[in-house]
């Protein structure tokens, strides 16, 4: 097939598995056409079948707001028509979803272009349920030829806010186990621990329901218990003030920020926990790769991480906020090695026999089939 991708080329889960998604597709040998303002920061140039197509906005002195969507819209057309795409996948729905519905409708006469919208989270949580947005984001998820959730907790949530009723499949996040695997060794740790320390691990954008202030606090109290030291990687509004926090703390010299990585796969084996304290997650892609690496997630009992994470058996879910539960349980990981070991095999084996993308790719390519289908 020729797949139109479309999605915010940031370190936002959505954007990331956006172009893994793609990545995996091209591997399979399917032609794929990424087409954003931006190149994808994990789309490396010169792979097999991935074309990157920027889209331009033009400054004009009468917009106060560059109509990034509009663009977009015509830049989507131009593609499907030059290229001969299938359809168009655009994540998360704003204003992706119109775009691709304003591209649909100019190729209208001369073709059907279905497209599929793929709902990731803050789309339906905080975007698209407020009252600027509202109408707009239902009325997108509507005229979407197909629409897909990244859990079940979103698919639900979707139904109950907008009043939905749809078919909207869930496609959970998945993960390359070849490429996220374990490193029991910890190669490349005393780079940042040359004490010996344990290394903990937060992956996200910085923003303020990621809770990255809660990292710091949490390494505090573990730091009065045992050698740690804590990677914070990523970037966003929240950093300055998790700067400020550790120097504040006295934690500062534990903690190394790393800002943007493009390649976590190789950061994620050396350490020896997952911290994500969120106040909420639809699905939880950083514990999930987290879990392939072996690491054990720590994380918060919120939306969808409950279908990733089984407590006790592969990973903790802690109530958002509780400090010293989330140190506590990031204590007994670090002191007992054989709970440790065990979990960090079950949360292998848990991402490997249900979310790797030998699982899950080939349902985005059935789903595409059938809404080809249900379209001509």
């Amino acid at each position: 097939m020729n797949i139109g991708i479309t999605c915010y080329p940031t370190y936002g889960g959505s954007g990331i598995v956006a172009t893994e998604l793609g990545l995996e597709l091209a591997t399979r040998g399917h032609h794929v056409h990424f087409i954003s303002y931006a190149n994808p920061i994990r789309l490396d140039p010169g792979i097999p079948r991935i074309h990157y197509h920027e889209v331009e906005v033009s400054t004009y002195p009468l917009f106060q707001y560059p109509p990034y969507s509009l663009a977009l819209a015509s830049r989507m057309a131009d593609v499907a028509e030059c290229y001969e795409l299938d359809l168009l996948h655009v994540h998360y729905a704003i204003p992706h979803s119109i775009s691709a519905l304003l591209a649909q409708q100019i190729l209208a006469p001369r073709r059907r272009l279905p497209f599929i919208t793929t709902l990731h989270g803050t789309d339906i949580t905080l975007v698209g349920s407020d009252a600027s947005y509202f109408p707009i984001t239902k009325f997108s998820i509507e005229q979407s030829d197909g629409v897909t959730a990244i859990s079940e907790y979103l698919r639900d949530r979707t139904a109950e806010v907008f009043g939905v009723t749809r078919e909207i499949r869930v496609v959970e996040n998945f993960v390359n186990c070849e490429i996220y695997r374990p490193d029991t060794a910890k190669m490349g740790a005393a780079a940042y621990a040359p004490g010996g320390e344990k290394l903990l691990l937060h992956l996200s954008n910085f923003r303020p329901v990621k809770r990255v202030a809660d990292c710091v606090r949490i390494l505090a109290e573990v730091r009065k218990s045992v050698p740690a030291h804590l990677l914070m990687a990523g970037d966003g509004p929240d950093r300055g003030a998790a700067e400020h926090l550790a120097r504040e703390l006295k934690v500062d010299r534990h903690i190394t920020f790393l800002g943007k990585q493009n390649h976590v796969e190789r950061l994620i084996p050396l350490a020896h926990v997952l911290l994500m304290p969120s106040e909420l997650e639809s699905f939880g892609l950083a514990a999930l790769e987290a879990m392939a690496c072996g690491v054990v997630p720590v994380t918060t009992r919120v939306g969808g991480v409950p279908e990733l994470i089984t407590h006790g058996e592969d990973g903790f879910l802690e109530a958002v906020g509780d400090i010293a539960a989330q140190a506590a349980r990031v204590v007994s990981l670090l002191t007992d090695e054989n709970m440790h070991n065990r979990m960090a095999m079950a949360g292998r084996w848990n991402a490997s026999a249900r979310f790797c993308t030998e699982k899950i790719i080939p349902r985005y390519e059935q789903y595409y089939e059938d809404v080809l289908k249900a379209a001509r």
